[in-house]
């Protein structure tokens, strides 16, 4: 890649490959104990629902769970349990991208025609750039939280079916005029990866990253079969985000999710994903310091890699926002995490 990229995903986004070398504000114990506390008082009160993770060089330090998966069933949330993970899935399309970009099979400064030549708007096709739409400075609007016309959310099941909610929406603003975050981008662009490499996009990641960072419990799976010990997701807010009494939020999502995000994974997993990075496992991936983030009702989901003394915190949960984000936030305000050299991104929603 011949210029920066911003990276964007949901919630507070962030990437720096520094943080290591700042020494930690506070020791382990008095970090873990403050996060014990914490934790404790949240879920006594049902502010909190999900597992936490902080590792340190790469080992686990700290791993609980919290609340239930499922409340009717009465089942608990428990450390290997997966959660919903919004819009955190853009890092995968992002990497996959890079990979493409790496192997020869797309120019980043190229317009989605020259990919993309039957694009359902061609307008839009030939005015905006692969660059464009990894840094959400396309212009491409529209909305994929919708249904297909004469059907139900649960009808989405490829990601194909995300393309005609807004493929033929003018585009919002000149391309590479300003910042606006764009989910329908990362549809585009997961579209793009089945297209350049002749995969499915889901079988593209698991080849490509899930299986080399040895991630066994991350996929879209279907929101009507989950895998057993997958947490459902409560929220407070409807479809329109009125507030309503806390209820499951399986109505609103779709029938699978996509490469904007909806994928499925687990703590564990996303520890082995930083690591991975770490390692160059995973290749055309990126820096292992930093901060990615998701959130729709009834899930929330934050990394934070390379925080100071060489902790990562992960936590992921099956409420609405800002469950996990706040819990991530006090872990780097401990810490004593700087912000310099990492680009701070205004939130963003995921399903």
């Amino acid at each position: 890649m011949t210029a920066p990229t911003r990276w964007l995903i949901a919630a507070a986004v962030c990437l720096t490959t520094s943080a290591v070398a700042q020494a930690p504000a506070v020791s382990q114990g008095e970090l873990l104990g403050r996060l014990t506390a914490s934790l404790d008082s949240l879920a006594a009160i049902d502010q909190f629902s999900g597992v936490a993770l902080v590792a340190k060089d790469g080992v686990a330090v700290f791993e609980h769970a919290y609340g239930m998966a499922d409340r009717e069933a009465r089942r608990p949330n428990d450390v290997e349990t997966a959660f919903n993970l919004g819009s955190i899935n853009k890092i995968f399309t992002q990497i996959a991208i890079r990979r493409l970009a790496a192997a020869g099979k797309i120019d980043l400064d190229s317009t989605l025609a020259r990919y993309w030549p039957d694009y359902p708007n061609a307008d839009v096709a030939r005015r905006i750039t692969i660059r464009q739409l990894l840094q959400h400075r396309s212009g491409i609007g529209g909305n994929i939280f919708g249904a297909p016309a004469g059907g139900t959310r649960h009808d989405i099941r490829r990601l194909a079916d995300f393309l005609p909610l807004f493929a033929h929406e003018p585009l919002q603003f000149e391309p590479g005029s300003k910042d606006q975050y764009s989910n329908a981008g990362y549809v585009v662009l997961g579209l793009l990866v089945e297209r350049l490499s002749g995969e499915n996009y889901y079988d593209y990641v698991r080849r490509h990253i899930y299986e080399p960072a040895g991630m066994t419990r991350t996929a879209h799976w279907p929101v009507d079969s989950l895998p057993p010990n997958t947490a459902v997701g409560y929220t407070h807010r409807d479809s329109t985000g009125a507030p309503t009494p806390l209820h499951r939020n399986t109505d609103l999502l779709p029938g699978r999710g996509s490469s904007a995000g909806g994928g499925y994974s687990t703590v564990h997993d996303l520890l082995r994903f930083l690591q991975a990075l770490r390692a160059q496992r995973i290749p055309a991936g990126v820096p292992a310091g930093l901060g990615i983030g998701g959130g729709a009702p009834g899930l929330n989901a934050a990394v934070e890699g390379a925080l100071p003394g060489g902790y990562d915190v992960i936590v992921l949960a099956n409420l609405d926002p800002p469950t996990a984000e706040q819990v991530t936030a006090m872990v780097r305000t401990w810490l004593g995490a700087r912000d310099e050299g990492r680009r701070l991104i205004r939130p963003g929603r995921s399903p």
